[in-house]
């Protein structure tokens, strides 16, 4: 089985290109949506004793843990003891049905796969990329995000020159959805008929 790690930074478009992956048929562990589910499940009760007043009606306020950690960022280590080894045990768990499945590609999908060295847990990287200014625009649009917020991920992420060099595969949304499909196709088709990059 081979797995491809697919990561790149805010709003490059990854979640996209995930889901054209999920179209063709190769089974995708997204650890945004397994966080998620973290968040309204298991996770609640250790993040509330870590962080106090951060979680309501049994789940999380997000909108809440995120201003305490834009109001202390060093609070960002702590959180991450917390929930990184749980969504690595989902991965783990994804990963034994998929082999029990024989599937022969699946895809990662892990928004900080470097920061995480999680390059070392894959067969091969694929980086979404695309033009800053669109990057830019498409980030401004999304509700409750300012300057200050978009900077702050930004300063927790790899840059994205950084990803490229270190990518087998880029994928650059700049242009129309049928670019991208056409670049995740022309990745399955190489990784499948080749076993590997």
């Amino acid at each position: 089985m081979i797995i491809l790690g697919l990561t790149g930074s805010i709003g490059m478009g990854k979640s996209t290109a995930a889901q054209m992956f999920a179209d063709l048929g190769v089974p995708v562990n997204d650890a945004d949506a397994v966080v998620h589910s973290l968040y309204q499940g298991e996770a609640v009760a250790p993040i509330e004793a870590a962080f106090p007043g951060v979680t309501a009606a049994g789940a999380v306020d997000r909108k809440e843990l995120s201003r305490q950690l834009a109001e202390n960022p060093a609070l960002f280590k702590k959180l991450e003891a917390i929930v990184h080894p749980l969504v690595r045990r989902a991965e783990r768990e994804f990963l034994v049905r998929q082999r029990a499945k024989k599937s022969p590609l699946v895809l990662l999908d892990i928004p900080l796969l470097f920061e995480t060295k999680a390059e070392d847990r894959v067969d091969a990287v694929v980086v979404v990329t695309c033009d800053p200014k669109i990057q830019q625009e498409r980030v401004m649009k999304r509700p409750g995000m300012t300057e200050e917020k978009f900077a702050l991920i930004l300063s927790r992420q790899v840059p994205d020159a950084e990803k490229r060099a270190k990518a087998d595969y880029i994928i650059d949304t700049s242009g129309e959805f049928d670019s991208t499909r056409a670049q995740v196709a022309a990745i399955v088709r190489q990784v499948t008929s080749q076993k590997g990059p």
